[in-house]
C-alpha cells in the first residue's frame, strides 16, 4: 500500500509518519511525503473546494501510484481526483473535509474520512482565555505597561477595571464538543450559564433557553459555538446585537461569518458592546482597511483557537487509526463516502 503524507507546518509529516508506523501494523506500506505551505501561506478557495493550499499540480505529481493520502490542506478538486485513478482513501486531519470535493470522490469510489473532535479542548480553553482577556482588558494593560512603560492607574478605576465571570450571565450559542466544554469551565468559575442550541437534546451545563432572542437579551457575555451553515451565516446582525444589554461582551472563536462585521463595529463604536474577542473573521486574512482594527475594545488573534501541539498530534493519530481500519481492521469510523 502506497501512502502519501501531505502535511504542512502544523500537522507535520513527521507526526503523520510516526502515527502511521504505530497504528498500521497489519499491512506493509510505503510512505512518501509532500509538505504544503499552510499556515505560513494562508489557505484559500481552490477551484471548487474551500480552505486549501493552492498546490494542485504538486499534489497531482505526488499522488502518482498512491492509494491513500493523509492530509489537512491538500486541495482534492475534481481535477486532482481525475488525475489520481489509483487513489482509494483520503483522510483529512481536521473536523470536516472542506478541502475535498466529496461528491466527486464518491463518484470515483474514493472514501473520505476526517478527524472530528481533534481541537475541541484547545478551542474551548482558548475561548475562555479570550473571554477573560476582553473582560479584564488584559491586552490593553499589557500594551500600556509592557510596551509603552506606563503604569496606568486608570485601569483600577470603576469605569475601566472590567468585570469578572462569577455571577455573570454568559450565553452560549451552540452546545457541541466545544460549547459543552466551555459551559463546564464557566460553571466552575461560578458564571450563570445559559445555552441556546435547537439541535441538542438532553441536559446541559447551565440553563437551556428556548430562543436566541431571549438568550441575547439576558446575557452580559455571549460566546459563539455554532457551525457555519446557510442557516447560521450572519446569525448575529444589527438586530440581534441590538438585543444585547448595554456594555456586553461578544466572543467568537467559532466561525467569522456567524457575525456581521459592519454591525459588530457599529455596536462597539456606539458602546452597545463594551468589548469583542475575535479569533475568526468574515474574510481571512483580514483586509488591510478593516474597521475592526480601529474599533474600541477589540481583542484579535489570527484564527489560533485550534492551534496547539496536542491538536496536531491527536489529528495525526485519528487519521492513522482510519488508515489502519482501511488496511484490514474494522469499518471506517469517520467516513463520509
Amino acid at each position: 500500500m502506497r501512502i502519501l503524507a501531505a502535511g504542512d507546518h502544523f500537522v507535520l509529516n513527521s507526526l503523520i509518519r510516526e502515527a502511521l508506523e504505530a497504528a498500521v501494523t497489519a499491512s506493509p506500506f510505503e510512505l512518501t511525503e509532500l509538505t504544503l505551505p499552510w499556515p505560513l501561506e494562508p489557505f484559500t478557495k481552490v477551484a471548487e473546494v474551500d480552505e486549501a493550499s493552492d498546490r494542485q499540480d504538486a499534489l497531482i505529481e505526488a499522488l502518482r501510484g498512491v492509494e491513500v493520502c493523509v492530509t489537512q490542506m491538500a486541495p482534492f478538486t475534481e481535477r486532482v481526483l481525475d488525475a489520481s485513478p489509483e487513489l482509494r482513501l483520503i483522510v483529512v486531519c481536521r473536523g470536516g473535509p472542506v478541502n475535498v470535493n466529496v461528491e466527486a470522490a464518491r463518484a470515483r469510489g474514493v472514501k473520505v474520512c476526517f478527524a472530528p473532535g481533534r481541537n475541541a479542548a484547545a478551542t474551548a480553553e482558548f475561548t475562555v482565555g479570550m473571554m477573560l482577556a476582553a473582560m479584564r482588558r488584559i491586552p490593553e494593560a499589557h500594551d500600556s505597561l509592557g510596551r509603552r512603560g506606563v503604569w496606568d492607574g486608570s485601569y483600577f478605576t470603576y469605569e475601566r477595571c472590567g468585570s469578572e465571570l462569577e455571577d455573570t450571565r454568559v450565553g452560549l450559542i451552540g452546545y457541541g464538543a466545544v460549547g459543552s466544554r466551555v459551559a463546564r469551565v464557566l460553571c466552575a468559575f461560578g458564571a450563570e450559564v445559559e445555552v441556546y442550541d435547537p439541535y441538542v437534546r438532553g441536559d446541559v451545563h447551565g440553563v437551556r433557553v428556548a430562543s436566541l432572542d431571549t438568550l441575547l437579551s439576558r446575557s452580559r457575555v455571549v460566546t459563539l459555538h455554532a457551525r457555519l451553515t446557510d442557516e447560521t451565516r450572519g446569525l448575529l446582525g444589527a438586530r440581534e446585537l441590538g438585543l444585547l444589554p448595554q456594555g456586553s461582551v461578544l466572543v467568537n472563536v467559532a466561525r467569522g461569518p456567524l457575525v456581521d462585521t459592519e454591525a459588530l463595529c457599529d455596536a462597539l463604536e456606539s458602546g452597545r458592546l463594551a468589548a469583542a474577542a475575535l479569533d475568526t473573521y468574515e474574510q481571512e486574512p483580514l483586509p488591510a482597511g478593516t474597521r475592526l482594527r480601529g474599533a474600541p475594545g477589540v481583542v484579535m488573534t489570527p484564527h489560533l483557537g485550534g492551534a496547539s501541539r496536542q491538536v496536531a498530534e491527536k489529528a495525526a493519530r485519528i487519521a492513522a487509526a482510519e488508515v489502519a481500519r482501511y488496511a484490514g481492521g474494522p469499518a471506517l469510523a469517520h467516513c463520509l463516502t
